[in-house]
């Protein structure tokens, strides 16, 4: 067990270390504030942040999301009872409820989890939702009201541009909500209420099981909010199902391991990869296109299959690797619609499909196939592949996997 005695630096602080011990002291006092400060010890055991027998720590953190979506689901979500019980958001429900509108807001995989559960949030709540880059949302002097509830969403709970947004909006009197990873960061400090996502210490640069642990955070809260609908209470069910079984198929999905690391052998040497999708997977193609980037400095795009004929089309040809999701959901007669459009220009899609889609593969040069999920959850499914892919381009291409260049975990800087 490894004790570490730390608090999170506030402004005007000053920390002393005399003969071993620690203190921190405000160098301004307010009236609320006490001249020195609380040092919180946090308890970590050593194993969380070493390799064990993975090679980098990225790796480790893909292989270990089956047990960290269910630490984000301990004690909140109750099988037999089919209820969820957020309890740092607990008490703000009915004013939630009675809010005009739903705000997003976070940066790079944060905004993507809030991108793969928007149409989830908009069929459970009932409410319009936006969704919001931080840096843009500021730039734009967007107009927020007493009567929105805005989300921050960062695995740090420090990201620079979500943290000056959150001050924005608070400034407007809107209710603050925090989605993060980082218990004592200053977006947990700063917000009226939050969930901490219980992902675990994240040490690689490039998110990954912070991502999954974000959008089941945010599918959990949308069940919160239709627990008392009666008209919903079938979806609820299925998706409380589906979240069931979720550990045991993402274990299903590494075992492709080995299959991903072939693939990437045939990727590695390309100057770019496409990668297609729409509906709830839309967001996993701009998480895999981004994680692409992040680590093999290779160009990616995540391209929303509907925009296909006004313009990406144009880049497809016999050269260009293209991937597809194409899963069985509502929009799959949409997605296969651009898959044939793609094969028509001599395209040859890698397809992410379901377990024993034949119809769906005759049309690949080659696929993965993922379990089966309800649709608003497959995206945590076809995502893994799209990590565990950029991981083995990284390594074929000699990249530095935790630690990719120009890039920082904590983006505490605009």
């Amino acid at each position: 067990m490894l004790d570490t005695q730390m608090d999170e630096f506030q402004d005007d602080d000053v920390a002393a270390v005399k003969e071993g011990s620690l203190s921190i002291h405000r160098l301004r006092r307010s009236l609320e504030d006490s001249h020195s400060r609380e040092i919180i010890t946090l308890k970590m055991e050593i194993q969380q942040i070493m390799k064990g027998n993975y090679s980098s720590f990225m790796q480790k953190e893909i292989f270990e999301q089956p047990e960290s979506v269910v630490n984000t689901m301990r004690g909140r979500l109750n099988f037999e009872t089919q209820s969820v019980i957020l309890g740092g958001i607990k008490d703000y429900i009915p004013e939630i409820r009675r809010c005009r509108r739903l705000m997003m807001i976070g940066c790079g995989t944060s905004y993507h989890s809030a991108v793969a559960t928007r149409q989830l949030l908009e069929e459970l709540t009932e409410l319009p939702v936006m969704v919001e880059l931080a840096s843009d949302f500021l730039d734009r002097n967007t107009p927020v009201f007493r009567d929105d509830v805005c989300f921050f969403i960062s695995q740090s709970g420090e990201t620079a541009d979500t943290l000056m947004a959150l001050r924005y909006c608070k400034n407007r009197g809107a209710l603050i909500v925090g989605i993060t990873n980082t218990v004592g960061s200053s977006i947990c400090r700063e917000s009226h209420c939050g969930v901490h996502i219980n992902a675990g210490p994240e040490i690689g640069v490039a998110s990954t099981k912070a991502y999954t642990s974000q959008f089941i955070s945010l599918v959990m809260f949308a069940l919160v909010m239709s627990e008392d609908r009666i008209s919903l209470q079938a979806r609820r069910s299925e998706i409380i199902k589906g979240l069931q079984h979720l550990d045991e198929q993402i274990r299903e999905v590494l075992k492709l391991d080995a299959q991903v690391e072939e693939l990437a052998k045939d990727l590695y040497q390309h100057k770019s990869l496409l990668i297609m999708g729409r509906g709830y997977n839309y967001a996993t193609c701009m998480e895999g296109a981004l994680k692409v980037k992040e680590l093999t400095y290779m160009h990616s795009e995540g391209i929303m299959a509907g925009e296909l004929k006004h313009g990406p089309l144009a880049l497809v040809d016999n050269n260009m690797p293209v991937i597809m999701i194409v899963t069985r959901d509502p929009v799959y007669v949409k997605c296969m619609n651009a898959l044939q459009q793609v094969t028509a220009r001599e395209g040859r899609p890698i397809i992410i499909c379901e377990k024993g889609d034949t119809e769906t593969q005759s049309f690949a040069s080659k696929s993965l196939e993922v379990p089966h999920a309800v649709d608003c959850l497959q995206g945590i499914l076809t995502v893994i592949p799209m990590q565990l892919l950029s991981y083995h381009i990284a390594v074929l291409r000699g990249c530095n996997v935790d630690c990719p260049r120009n890039l920082a975990k904590s983006v505490t800087v605009e």
